[in-house]
């Protein structure tokens, strides 16, 4: 048995293995809605043996969204085809994981292959929220620092978003704060100004995120298990840091977190990233190293040995996937052999395991 191929029970939730597909936004969505591409997107991936699948950063509420085409979770009417698609990741022998998400200053932008500008209200668009009205660069529109009415619609609105998700059968539930949107935008210096007990000191920067997960375990089944995805570093002079990380997840770990997701970047537009082969397993295993905390490495983990090794090393309990996977769906297929892991195909794909 090798470790990529162990599983994993974390709370009520038993992992097959230790591959999960990474949440990856596919700008597809009419007002929030689900439809057929989410369906296969994640479907496929669940045949090809994935062991958590989670869906793509989910907005708790229309303004969210990072563009107009995101998932969304801000209304009953969402759940029904999100029902569809975990039904058939459970099918498959999976677990079906959400990322819930607001956007913050980088909202109300286009999708990826239309450019990074923003959308105007009358296309779509909105005007964004911050912690500070500091826009992300001078293409991105200008957002409106949030007051204290604000703050709590915030905190709800992820409350709310966690009762959806649990009605359309997602069984593990991650809290976005990072990749530069709201929640981080809170965390770092450099884009909270804010002279409130939201802003200045660790403390009141982290406090909008803890009073998130608490409204959110409020609602959340003891079995059902919460991520939260961190930022390991800003990659800017005076921006997080590392040594900010590890603060961060021994308070979660404190507050009942179970897995801290450990990404970077994406904050400030000046941001110089030192990018190579697993280039964030530092910061996830340095979490990890001095928290204790269970995490997850994601970040250009592109092969079976060296996800292997990282779980062999003890750098993380998980390996994440993003781009791996869509290059390839049948990634822990491939990857079983590959290690010399017995591992089952799905009945129908039996005939070419061979």
């Amino acid at each position: 048995m090798t470790k990529l191929f162990s599983p994993l029970t974390i709370k009520g939730v038993t992992l097959k293995n230790r591959i999960v597909v990474s949440p990856m936004c596919q700008y597809s969505a009419v007002d929030g809605f689900a439809n057929d591409w989410h369906l296969v997107n994640l479907g496929s991936r669940a045949v090809g043996g994935a062991a958590l699948l989670m869906a793509e950063a989910t907005g708790v509420s229309p303004e969210g969204r990072i563009s107009p085409q995101d998932l969304g979770l801000w209304k009953d009417e969402h759940i029904g085809k999100l029902t569809q698609i975990t039904s058939f990741i459970q099918q498959q022998g999976g677990v079906a994981g959400i990322q819930l998400a607001h956007a913050g200053r980088k909202g109300s932008t286009q999708t990826p292959w239309l450019g990074r500008g923003a959308v105007d209200i009358k296309d779509g668009g909105w005007v964004p929220v911050a912690p500070s009205p500091i826009a992300f660069s001078a293409k991105y529109p200008m957002p409106v620092g949030l007051d204290d009415t604000g703050l709590r619609k915030i905190v709800a609105d992820f409350a709310s978003a966690t009762v959806r998700a649990l009605r359309a059968g997602f069984q593990v539930i991650e809290v976005h704060a990072s990749h530069g949107y709201l929640l981080h935008q809170f965390l770092s210096p450099l884009s909270n100004h804010r002279q409130d007990a939201y802003g200045g000191s660790f403390e009141n920067r982290i406090r909008l995120l803890l009073e998130v997960i608490e409204a959110v375990k409020v609602v959340l089944p003891q079995d059902v298990p919460l991520f939260v995805r961190i930022p390991g570093t800003d990659w800017a002079e005076g921006g997080w840091t590392p040594e900010d990380a590890v603060a961060l997840a021994a308070v979660l770990k404190d507050h009942g977190v179970d897995v801290m997701d450990v990404t970077s970047g994406g904050l400030v537009e000046h941001q110089k990233i030192t990018v190579g082969p697993a280039y964030q397993l530092p910061f996830a295993a340095k979490v990890k190293k001095e928290t204790g905390v269970l995490t997850s490495a994601v970040g250009m983990i592109t092969n079976p040995t060296q996800a292997e090794s990282i779980l062999e090393d003890g750098d993380a309990d998980l390996i994440m996937m993003a781009r791996e996977f869509l290059r390839d769906p049948y990634f822990p297929l491939h990857a079983a052999r590959e290690l010399g892991a017995e591992f089952p195909w799905p009945v129908q794909y039996e005939r070419a395991k061979e």
